[in-house]
């Protein structure tokens, strides 16, 4: 049995813990060794979860990663008292404590001030495409059209499922926190870095096709607001209007445009620098002398 930080229902799932398992999960199969991996009921739900086991089914536990420290690993302790227990890549905060010394074994990523590089170095990931979310505040001037609500607790559902590498973004700018850009600059940097853009606000669909980036448009405003009117402006087809923000199989379908050689190719075409309607329309109002 391998067991993380990442198999307990109390303990956190990070990217390193489950890296840190899948590397040690690659070694075992390499060597033709049974086993299985136990996660958190509420990281991965349905997959095996060590405190429902029978413990009698397993000769050995590997402890992988984290802290050697806790309640957490001293009921691993307990739970399989028979089982040869061994820890490798964890932290050793205290060599004395009961939750090293009952380690048969323990190989430990740092004690006593002496590294060594941990397992999430060498273990193996596949490339995602990385998706920004910008989703629009509540917008009261819209009254009773406003979808707001509903719409972006669809959208999130819907993301969550989707195997991609979110980056949660605001267009709001700020000074003084460090969470957002300051400038617009930084902004559309970050945007040149994506591969995709799901949003409900009017900038993040304009920026993102000013970025050559593909952005899903969601328009939260039922009947069409602003975000359905600059789609229409720009020409850009992946807009799914709020009566259809809870249709997770059009919202597919719009991914998947978007994230294909298509939906790139279109959105590279809208990055070009249009002719602008307004300023034409500004500099003919100014050029008009006022009436007295």
């Amino acid at each position: 049995m391998v067991i993380g930080w990442a198999s307990f229902r109390h303990g956190e799932a990070t990217a390193g813990d489950v890296l840190s398992m899948r590397r040690v999960d690659e070694a075992l199969n390499t060597m033709g060794l049974p086993h299985d991996l136990a996660w958190s009921p509420v990281y991965r739900p349905g997959d095996v979860n060590y405190e429902e086991v029978d413990p009698a089914r397993y000769s050995h536990v590997v402890f992988v990663c984290g802290p050697a420290h806790g309640w957490q690993v001293r009921e691993v302790h307990r739970r399989f008292a028979h089982c040869r227990r061994i820890a490798v890549g964890v932290s050793v905060i205290d060599p004395d404590d009961d939750t090293v010394r009952d380690f048969d074994e323990v190989f430990a990523r740092d004690r006593e001030k002496v590294g060594t590089p941990d397992l999430s170095l060498g273990a193996p990931t596949d490339e995602v495409l990385v998706t920004g979310v910008i989703l629009a505040p509540p917008q009261r001037e819209y009254g009773d059209s406003g979808r707001h609500a509903e719409v972006h607790a669809s959208v999130r559902e819907w993301i969550a499922g989707v195997n991609c590498a979110r980056v949660p973004l605001d267009t709001r700018l700020a000074s003084s926190d460090w969470e957002r850009c300051e400038t617009p600059d930084q902004f559309a940097s970050i945007l040149s870095h994506l591969d995709v853009v799901v949003t409900t606000r009017l900038h993040g669909l304009v920026l993102s096709l000013r970025a050559g980036v593909p952005a899903l448009a969601i328009d939260p405003v039922a009947g069409g607001g602003k975000v359905t009117a600059q789609a229409d402006a720009l020409g850009w087809p992946a807009l799914v209007p709020a009566e259809e923000a809870g249709d997770h199989e059009a919202l597919d379908s719009w991914w998947r445009w978007c994230s294909s050689v298509q939906g790139r190719a279109v959105a590279a075409l809208r990055a070009l620098p249009a002719d602008n309607g307004l300023l034409r329309d500004m500099v003919k109002a100014l050029k008009t002398r006022p009436v007295r």
